[in-house]
């Protein structure tokens, strides 16, 4: 018997190091880890000793003898990597972090950001530094896209916030939410209260299409949504008119399927989650009965995992649906799909589009349609979204890669709710540089660079603001580990400025600033009080949804 492991794996390698028998792949050492969908299990080497599994921090990994129907696929998924990566032995001795000399005393940092890549950063610096760490985030709420971007039926994702809030039950980190800096605190002040600063706030606006009518009423974008059915405060207001039949999805990554099901899943199976009590509501009254799903290359260059993709077929009362025509391939594609080397998870990607074409279709079923080699050119209509104006692409082959180029063939597809998904975008930090063309503050490895091209003392990044928004919650872990290693050098090295105030100083000018800042206590309250409601009606929790009623819970 073998340990599997399955869809929701987070990529945070946290089992890697803790396999007995060293049969997890990829590593983070090895090329493949930067691009893998997800990590494997090798079959014929794992001695089911179970340590992975309480290593793993959002449980996605099972007994093959414990797997549910819908994840059975993945004993094979695993093997199938093996086959194509022969296990090869890392046993290299575990090299333990150093740390700081004891004598350079304590080190004192700020995070700004509350998120996978800001708690890994925390949790990095806990365990190889005496360090006092405060945590800044704009919201009264911790946890950033884990609170309110992971789909609300995938709850064995959000599991990885019970990691980071065992980690931090130590006063030597403390938070100071619904604390915005630029607003109540600047950057400079943040540097005088300690020896650095990290920014890991993440991508928080997102890609346009750049076509015309693309601003209609109706047409939004995933990013709102997504916010809007997790309760995200700043977005708890919008409307989304769900009226129609028809909703189009411009991309297809992951986010694009996580909306793809919520706007077709039986809101009853909804209803056990901790979807946004206003998000429930408005889905019960949905009129929406078919989503189309529009990918500008071909099914084997789709941006979704194969692991999400083949959860779709597992949806109660819900039919995935791909034309037979979309799966002819261009000649460079059908030479990928030949090749007896190509990557697992990217055969699979062309057999479930296979499997899908030639599968269900039951009268009465909601339906997800995927289609391919199809980009926008217009929304129309005349006082609001009435269709996408679509064009068919081909594709050629430019510097080695496969790129979409348009035909002379178009369609119109009607369409009452249009949701662009075409990748989060990172943001300018007040007076930090920006790189405008990628979204990201310019650094080297997490260290910042200034417009003169010099590093900048004390300042650093890690994730998406770090390195763009590509990468699951898991992939912070390393970036965070890789930003904090240079962080601790620099400390070592007597690079970085003391800090001219204390702890007790920071806390009593941010409580002159900011009268509504809510800390560990006041966090703890929210948490308790959702978790409460959500047990009388058999839930994980039930959200607050608006700074008032989120600050009234902190208060107790």
């Amino acid at each position: 018997m073998a340990y599997v492991i399955t869809q929701r794996c987070c990529n945070d390698a946290s089992c890697v190091s803790e396999c007995p028998v060293d049969c997890i792949r990829p590593t983070p050492d090895q090329p493949e880890f930067a691009t893998t969908e997800m990590l494997y299990i090798d079959p014929d080497t794992c001695i089911d000793c179970g340590a992975c599994v309480d290593a793993c921090p959002v449980e996605a990994i099972f007994s093959e003898d414990d797997l549910t129907a819908s994840l059975a696929r993945f004993r094979d998924i695993n093997a199938a990597y093996f086959q194509r990566h022969p296990l090869e032995s890392n046993f290299d001795p575990i090299v333990t972090p150093s740390r700081p000399p004891k004598e350079l005393g304590t080190l004192r940092v700020a995070i700004v950001g509350a998120g996978p890549a800001a708690c890994y950063a925390a949790d990095e610096l806990l365990r190889r530094a005496d360090v006092e760490i405060e945590m800044f985030d704009r919201l009264p709420t911790p946890w950033g896209l884990v609170r309110a971007g992971v789909a609300p039926d995938h709850p064995g994702t959000k599991t990885v916030s019970g990691m980071f809030e065992s980690a931090f039950r130590r006063e030597t980190l403390q938070y100071y939410l619904n604390v915005e800096v630029g607003t109540h605190i600047s950057h400079e002040e943040l540097l005088r209260h300690h020896h650095a600063v990290i920014y890991a706030v993440g991508a928080s606006s997102d890609r346009r299409m750049g076509v015309p009518g693309e601003d209609l009423p109706g047409s939004h974008s995933a990013t709102e949504f997504v916010a809007w059915y997790n309760g995200h405060p700043d977005f708890a207001d919008r409307t989304f008119d769900l009226s129609g039949e028809r909703a189009v999805i411009v991309g297809n990554g992951n986010v694009a399927l996580d909306v793809a099901r919520v706007l077709t899943v039986d809101p009853d199976e909804l209803a056990k989650t901790d979807i946004a009590d206003h998000a429930l509501e408005a889905l019960r009254r949905s009129n929406i009965r078919e989503v189309v799903v529009l990918g500008r290359r071909g099914p084997l260059q789709a941006a979704y995992t194969s692991p999400e993709f083949l959860a779709l077929a597992h949806l109660k009362g819900v039919d995935v649906i791909v034309d037979e025509t979309d799966l002819a391939l261009d000649h460079a594609s059908q030479a990928i799909v030949d090749d007896p080397q190509v990557e697992p998870s990217l055969a699979l990607k062309y057999t479930l589009a296979k499997e899908y074409a030639g599968g269900r279709r039951a009268e009465g079923n909601k339906r997800i349609v995927f289609r391919y080699l199809t980009s926008p050119t217009a929304l129309t209509g005349s006082e609001r979204v009435e269709a996408v104006e679509i064009v068919h692409n081909e594709l050629f082959e430019e510097d080695g890669q496969l790129v979409a180029r348009p035909t002379d063939r178009t369609e119109s597809i009607d369409a009452s709710l249009v949701l662009r998904s075409i990748g989060y975008r990172g943001e300018r930090i007040g007076e930090l540089p920006f790189d405008e063309r990628r979204g990201v503050v310019p650094n080297e490895h997490g260290r910042v660079i200034g417009d003169d091209g010099t590093m900048l003392s004390g300042v650093y990044v890690s994730g998406w603001i770090k390195r763009g928004p590509r990468g699951v919650i898991g992939s912070n872990r390393i970036d965070s580990e890789e930003t904090v290693e240079l962080l601790l050098a620099d400390f070592t090295a007597g690079k970085l400025a003391p800090p001219q105030a204390d702890r007790a100083a920071l806390k009593a000018l941010l409580a002159e600033r900011q009268a509504d800042l809510v800390d560990r206590a006041g966090w703890r309250a929210i948490d308790q009080a959702e978790k409460s409601a959500g047990k009388s009606a058999g839930r994980p929790r039930v959200k607050f949804t608006t700074r008032e009623d989120l600050l009234k819970a902190a208060r107790g």
